[in-house]
């Protein structure tokens, strides 16, 4: 895991700036402590910082081939690279390092851009052929690492994180006001936009290509999930899913320094713990907590757990007083606003997991793969709403809108009898209605086709859901969109704010792309959610463990110091005519939202704390612009 920036003047033939290098390196050193590198060529200069995982005194980068043609910088890790260094082998390469990034330099020579094709792992790379003066950046599958791009009037410019791209030239970037919409609408911003004008990021499964005069962006992984025919039945495929999951853990666990994990109270840590035993024991965990007083705190089962793995287990406590205190400087690691409660916790058991190891494993994933959310119920058993006819549905609907707050469940009405695919799902994702969203903004500050720029991120994703079914599709666009632009977005930044690296086996690639071929019904059954994840958990997981509640690190609990906080200094952000927000938002509107809110009529919570992320942003060196 590290940090990779550079510059291709492209368009000028200017000489890459060494100067420009080394300062967008410099802000990347928290990723890389380790270590750090530059190459330059031309107009193409490249800068790298290194968090030393595997080969500790080998993997110096950038690297390249013997004959100085390919050269690298990578950040992240190919589980599979000592079998594609074996073939490498075989077609006459030879190896200097026990690094995967060699992997990558001569895998680039022998198969071109099909090398991404042949990779599992996680990764934000920038390869550059000094023969060919092509420069080719490009994102994992399953979008775990993160790479951001600007093009200007000399070329392009890129990074690991957005304040390298803003070291380059340091000017103030623009906001985008299409891009706060979506971000208010699904509590992130989607690939390829980000909450400034002019700044990129490549989506999961692309390459961008840069030589000549031109560069375009192409999408590699291609991948187009079936489902199975004929289907394996039950015990086979478990025993077939359980198989792919040890491997993945055992692949995941490839490291030549310390591996630790983060260790919730649910199943799905609880499961990569059992996993782990199978390949070493006595393994560092950590889990973060709310104190006891708190229903949804659960830190006593992350130690049960904990203690029935014979694990060394550590925990770490936070009040609501340290939430609002650090809020601040989490969004500003953050460097765009993403308004999930969890971002605090996995902040802070980061903190503490780095003092003991440099690695740790977490449990995200089944949730998205298996249907673990109750949105993914409602997708599952959606299609007989929508056939239930009129003089039944109707009236159950207005009694639905007519309930006090429930937000929830209203969505869910609403977006389940939409008739469009693409436009059922982007209802279903969405926090509230797109018109009460567009209704916060300043006239004339937004497109009138707001609802449609969702769908023009997704552009291209629903040909690949040809062979799935209705759940299938929906899990799709998660595993290529708001999984990997939320929750693996701020797991990067927030991890590499304290030199961690953190790992996704549940997301491994063999894992992933055989789950996409099950039917729905192994994931959501009689309305139970994630059937099949937790048949195959049954074999290690006390049955005590499997009827836990599902807690996620307590976020219910952030929620909940949330809610108390808008009658203090968070609702001040809302109420306060004078708050950066209104610069783009209308006042009036905000504080009648927060009023209904208050007044018990609404949930807005989620909405509200997707506006105070958004005030404490601007407020932030992340969010200083133009």
């Amino acid at each position: 895991m590290c940090g990779i920036c550079g510059q291709f003047n492209f368009r000028s033939g200017k000489p890459a700036d060494a100067g420009i290098v080394r300062r967008m390196t410099s802000t990347l050193t928290h990723r890389g402590p380790d270590d750090e590198g530059y190459y330059s060529s031309g107009s193409l200069g490249m800068g790298f910082r290194r968090l030393s995982i595997i080969d500790l005194e080998g993997g110096h980068q950038p690297m390249s081939d013997e004959e100085g043609r390919i050269w690298v910088v990578f950040n992240g890790e190919i589980y599979n690279f000592p079998e594609l260094k074996l073939e490498l082998e075989g077609y006459g390469y030879r190896f200097l390092t026990s690094s995967d990034t060699e992997v990558l330099i001569h895998g680039y020579r022998q198969w071109g851009t099909e090398l991404f094709g042949k990779l599992n792992g996680m990764f934000g790379v920038g390869i550059w052929d000094d023969k060919e003066k092509r420069l080719v950046l490009a994102r994992d599958p399953m979008g775990i690492k993160l790479v951001y791009y600007r093009t200007n009037r000399d070329g392009i410019v890129f990074g690991s994180e957005v304040r390298a791209i803003l070291a380059a030239d340091g000017s103030a970037p623009e906001l985008d006001p299409t891009a706060l919409n979506l971000f208010l609408r699904y509590r992130y911003t989607p690939s390829p936009l980000t909450i400034h004008r002019d700044i990129q990021k490549l989506a999961p499964g692309t390459m961008l290509v840069v030589e000549g005069d031109r560069h375009r962006l192409e999408r590699w992984y291609k991948y187009r999930p079936e489902t199975f025919q004929p289907h394996p039945g039950d015990d086979d495929a478990a025993r077939e899913l359980l198989d792919l999951y040890m491997k993945a853990v055992k692949r995941h666990l490839l490291s030549d320094v310390p591996v630790g994990l983060l260790l919730s109270g649910g199943i799905d840590s609880g499961m990569l713990l059992a996993l782990m035993n199978l390949y070493g024991e006595n393994w560092k965990t950590f889990t973060i907590g709310y104190g006891t007083s708190y229903i949804d705190d659960e830190i006593n089962d992350a130690v049960k757990t904990a203690r029935h793995f014979q694990a060394d287990h550590t925990s770490v406590e936070i009040d609501q007083k340290t939430f609002e205190k650090h809020l601040p400087g989490i969004v500003q690691f953050l460097e765009e606003p993403i308004a999930a409660s969890s971002i605090v916790p996995m902040y802070f058991i980061c903190q503490r997991a780095r003092q003991d190891v440099k690695v740790a494993l977490v449990g995200q994933g089944p949730d998205e793969l298996f249907g673990g959310y109750p949105r993914h119920v409602g997708i599952r058993y959606g299609g007989y709403w929508r056939h239930t006819p009129g003089w039944i549905s109707e009236p159950l609907r207005r009694l639905v809108m007519s309930m006090p707050r429930n937000e929830t469940l209203k969505r869910g009405v609403e977006s389940l009898g939409t008739e469009g695919l693409l436009e059922r799902y982007r209802n279903v994702f969405s926090l509230v209605t797109g018109s009460l969203v567009d209704s916060l903004f300043r006239d004339g500050l937004v497109p009138s086709d707001m609802d449609e720029k969702i769908l023009q991120c997704w552009n291209g994703l629903d040909q690949y859901m040809d062979g799935t079914d209705e759940l299938g599709g929906f899990q799709l666009l998660e595993l290529r969109s708001s999984l990997p632009d939320e929750l693996l977005m701020y797991a990067d930044k927030l991890s590499m704010a304290h030199s961690l690296e953190v790992r996704v086996p549940y997301l491994d690639r063999e894992v992933v792309e055989y789950v996409q071929r099950l039917s729905q019904r192994m994931k959501v059954r009689f309305g139970r959610r994630k059937w099949l994840h937790r048949k195959v958990c049954h074999a290690y997981l006390p049955n005590e463990f499997l009827r836990r509640k599902k807690r996620g690190f307590a976020v219910n609990v952030v929620d909940d110091w949330f809610r108390g906080s808008v009658d203090g200094k968070m609702g001040q952000y809302l109420s306060d005519s004078s708050s950066l927000m209104f610069q783009y938002l209308q006042h009036d509107v905000v504080n009648n939202l927060l009023s209904q809110h208050l007044s018990g009529r609404h949930d807005y919570h989620k909405i509200l704390f997707s506006l105070v992320l958004f005030e404490e942003w601007l407020r932030s060196g992340a969010g200083q612009l133009q």
